[in-house]
């Protein structure tokens, strides 16, 4: 019984600093503007809807990683999955629960196109080295 009680704790914190870590991801991207092609590519204008999401990450996973984004990406990636779990459990009894997780799946939705520009400007870079050689 002890033991089942101190897992329980530790899945907590453990969940706890996960989630701060995705909202500090977050946090760094938003500051960021995307690029006139990102946005037309994404349909991203200003503000992004979680409905962006699944569409970005497909285009992202079209791109040559980069190994500093592959973490933060499935990091992300996790991130949202919990705000679906949350949206379609609490977020039904809990009206402003729903307005949150719509606005944080948003934002992951936004990272996506950042991380994006990142990994279309690393190819154009990788690209013109191989022209250079």
């Amino acid at each position: 019984m002890t033991a089942a009680i101190i897992f329980v704790i530790s899945m907590a914190a453990l969940l706890q600093f996960f989630i701060s870590y995705c909202r500090s991801l977050i946090a760094a991207s938003s500051k960021q503007v995307l690029s006139p092609e990102v946005k037309d590519v994404t349909g991203i204008q200003k503000f992004a809807s979680g409905d962006d999401f699944k569409r970005v990450m497909q285009l992202l996973q079209l791109c040559p990683e980069r190994p500093e984004d592959r973490n933060s990406v499935q990091a992300i990636g996790a991130y949202f999955k919990i705000l679906n779990f949350l949206r379609s459990t609490v977020a039904r009894i809990v009206p402003s629960m729903q307005v949150w997780t719509e606005l944080e799946r948003g934002h992951c939705a936004y990272f996506a196109a950042v991380a994006l520009e990142r990994r279309i400007s690393f190819s154009r870079d990788m690209l013109a080295q191989q022209m250079d050689a």
